[in-house]
């Protein structure tokens, strides 16, 4: 025991009776002497004493889709720790083809007493969605927030990306490089997010291009590797040299399509991504994108929900942040034949 209070001391820079004064709960210890001991038991990996431990404030349901999209678990990720921060348990709920409903996560947090829950790209996102769901949970006073998709008549905060913006840097750069013929490939039209990327596509295409019909260039398909590459196939097919993706992960099929058909890329056929999730700037070649704005939502998202849970809502509107874009090694001007 002797070493074990001498290490702490030692870490704490303080007495080992210092340390025990702190471990037994006595009094007479400055509380920012006391801090230092209990971080530095932290810090060395021993357990502090039950009555020493952090008390959590409660419970978070965080329901997710599935994580084999980086960008979910980097949204997961960053929310979870500045829950953690704050005192709270995060649930993580990971929802996969085939497995347990949303429905059926919200029953179980509710089973077990939560203090709130936060959707990242969940039914809300999917304009089929009854909204009583969500207006049930609200009528129990249960604090909600909801990312990245819009449903009307809930009464919650939103937190969303420009996607609208997204469209508008991803063209004005492909633009630039002397690309006309551009295609967008994204999922089914059903989701949110989808029709505005398809909104800010025929926007921008007409305000830069001066082309008012581009539906020979809007491919709707799966948010996936082989959607992707089938949505480029089509594209490549119609003269298309370029391509905005709805997710990275399309992106990445973009490019193997390409390749796959003897195109080099960018030499050949440009690729832009969207997400930039956690190695793209690895990829072959390095991966132009549309970056969300992890860190800003996720903040963002946390705060409206301990505010909802502190009993101070945020007002009822959508919060929709602008993305970023981060050029790279898949796009490049045009090839003049």
């Amino acid at each position: 025991m002797r070493a074990r209070l001498r290490d702490i001391a030692d870490q704490a820079s303080v007495s080992e009776a210092t340390v025990s004064r702190v471990l037994n709960g006595k009094p007479g210890v400055a509380e920012s002497t006391r801090q230092a001991v209990l971080t530095a038991l932290d810090v060395l990996g021993y357990d502090r004493p039950s009555r020493l431990r952090r008390k959590s404030a409660g419970l978070v349901g965080l329901i997710v889709p599935e994580l084999t999209n980086p960008i979910f678990p980097a949204f997961a990720q960053t929310i979870e720790n500045s829950l953690a921060q704050s005192g709270y348990t995060p649930v993580l709920c990971t929802q996969v083809a085939g497995g347990v409903h949303e429905d059926d996560y919200v029953t179980m947090l509710l089973e077990r007493g939560v203090a709130g829950i936060i959707f990242i790209s969940g039914l809300h996102a999917d304009t089929t969605t009854d909204s009583d769901r969500y207006v049930a949970l609200r009528e129990r006073n249960l604090p909600l927030v909801l990312v990245n998709g819009y449903i009307e008549g809930v009464d919650a905060p939103f937190i969303s990306n420009d996607d609208v913006a997204s469209m508008g840097l991803a063209l004005e750069h492909l633009v630039s490089l002397g690309h006309r013929e551009i295609g967008l490939a994204v999922g089914p039209d059903r989701y949110v997010p989808v029709i505005r990327k398809i909104a800010g596509f025929r926007h921008s295409m007409q305000e830069l291009t001066g082309r008012p019909d581009v539906d020979d260039l809007i491919e709707r398909s799966l948010f996936s590797v082989e959607g992707g590459a089938t949505a480029a196939g089509r594209l490549i097919d119609r003269g298309a040299t370029a391509v905005v993706c709805g997710s990275d992960l399309m992106a990445l099929g973009a490019i193997r399509e390409a390749r796959k058909r003897g195109l080099n890329v960018p030499r050949d056929f440009s690729v832009v991504g969207y997400d930039d999730s956690t190695l793209i700037a690895f990829t072959d070649p390095p991966l132009t994108t549309v970056r969300q704005s992890v860190n800003a939502m996720s903040a963002a998202t946390v705060r409206a929900l301990l505010d909802e849970i502190a009993g101070q809502p945020s007002p009822r509107a959508e919060y929709v942040f602008r993305p970023e874009l981060v050029v790279r090694g898949s796009t490049g001007a045009v090839r003049r034949h």
